[in-house]
């Protein structure tokens, strides 16, 4: 899932459509019809670059025994949208046991922080402080995406996450503002996506390459995407010090902090659901060892280069997005702008890393109408679509992970961030 920015926000991720991220298997069976017909020098070996996204000869799982692990289900979670992975997330009020569990929240890998859809969080959001701005007024964010935004209040909370803590950093709560105070000016983008529906989740768990959600753009009050608001209302633009954005919460980890793995098994085309495992740190433990793998530095916001049939294309590797997205005018579109082929297409991609390393990444297209079909499936290998808006972008969404152990480092003050697969 990548959040849209104007041009002078250059640092944060822009553009995918809301949508790519959530989508109903019944929004999905509608559109398509009634389905009748570190660095690069730690390169080690490229095995898992072979071979279709998702084949049935894929790496499994480790089971999600440890502390530093959780399941990941791909399933009809909280919404029947499909190929979300999705995790259990415990959120506290810092320092004390009032908590509430939450399950169903979105493992990301193209965004950075907890966003917590306050519909889903009730029991719970009345007792996280919300953060206060410079100025002593209540700290809200607008985060904007190609067909919507989310807007809310930042607040403290201690996070759980399997036998992991991160305590009192700032999270996101995402429709707890009324929409009369939806900022007028770089906010408004499409509908409100402030819900657990309009989510597809209830919530999302950020865990890309960067340590916060917004970096030195938000310490500009030009460029910022936070806002001071007195009791809620009358919200203005204002600048942010890195230390007080919604942060990345397993770099606050204290231990088992400096990237994640996350691990899906094989999808041969459709499954009801499938289990898998959100692995925290990198080199840490004995669980966590980068092997039979391939780092490509990134960006700091985790973008690569590559090619696709011979036009260059910027590469994301995006948990967030239920599908395979880019630009093929080759390729049979549905009504809703799913590929459609008549045939299961097996195509390729190149993908290089900032320091040079290069692969190949097979992969697969299947007809979205045929995999969504049987209406009780929600993990769907080869579901793609097209990226007109965003013609340039390659984006690796959920079916890439089917099979694979993708490695994501976050930078830190002496790493390079990478992605690893």
């Amino acid at each position: 899932m990548r959040p849209t920015v104007s041009s002078s926000r250059s640092s944060l991720r822009s553009g995918l459509p809301r949508w790519l991220a959530a989508i109903s298997l019944s929004i999905l069976l509608a559109a398509c019809g009634d389905g009748s017909s570190g660095s690069d020098s730690g390169s080690v070996s490229s095995s898992l670059i072979s071979g279709s996204s998702g084949s049935t000869s894929g790496a499994q799982p480790i089971a999600a025994t440890a502390s530093n692990t959780v399941p990941i289900t791909v399933g009809s979670g909280a919404q029947n949208f499909v190929n979300i992975p999705n995790v259990t997330v415990t959120v506290c009020a810092p320092g004390t046991s009032n908590c509430q569990t939450i399950d169903n929240i979105q493992v990301d890998t193209g965004s950075y922080g907890l966003r917590l859809a306050s519909d889903a969080a009730a029991q719970i959001v009345g007792s996280l402080p919300i953060n206060a701005s410079t100025n002593g007024r209540q700290l809200a964010e607008c985060t904007q995406f190609a067909s919507g935004f989310t807007w809310g209040t930042v607040r403290s909370a201690d996070v759980k996450i399997g036998g992991e803590t991160a305590s009192g950093i700032p999270i996101q709560v995402v429709g707890d503002l009324a929409d009369s105070t939806v900022p007028a000016n770089d906010c408004i983008n499409g509908s409100s996506e402030n819900t657990s529906r309009q989510i597809g989740a209830n919530g999302i768990l950020g865990v890309g390459v960067a340590p916060t959600d917004c970096g030195v753009t938000c310490t500009n009050v030009a460029t910022s995407n936070y806002y001071s608001c007195t009791a809620g209302t009358n919200c203005t633009a204002i600048a942010v010090a890195l230390a007080d954005q919604v942060v990345n919460p397993v770099t606050k980890f204290a231990v088992d902090n400096n990237g994640v793995i996350v691990q899906l098994p094989p999808v041969a085309t459709a499954a009801a659901s499938v289990t898998g495992t959100l692995v925290f740190g990198i080199g840490t433990q004995g669980n966590n060892a980068l092997t039979d793998a391939t780092l490509f530095s990134s960006t700091e916001f985790g973008d690569l280069t590559g090619t696709y049939k011979g036009a260059a294309v910027t590469t994301i590797v995006d948990s967030g997005s239920n599908g395979l997205y880019f630009t093929d005018s080759s390729l049979p579109a549905c009504a809703s702008t799913f590929y459609c082929p008549a045939s299961p297409q097996a195509l390729s991609a190149t993908i290089s890393g900032l320091s040079g390393t290069t692969g190949t990444v097979n992969f697969t297209v299947n007809n979205a109408q045929a995999l969504a079909a049987g209406g009780t499936d929600y993990a769907l290998n080869g579901l793609a679509g097209s990226l007109s808006s965003s013609p340039t972008l390659f984006d690796l969404g959920l079916p890439f992970f089917f099979g694979r152990h993708v490695y994501v480092g976050f930078a830190t003050a002496s790493n390079s961030p990478y992605v690893a697969f």
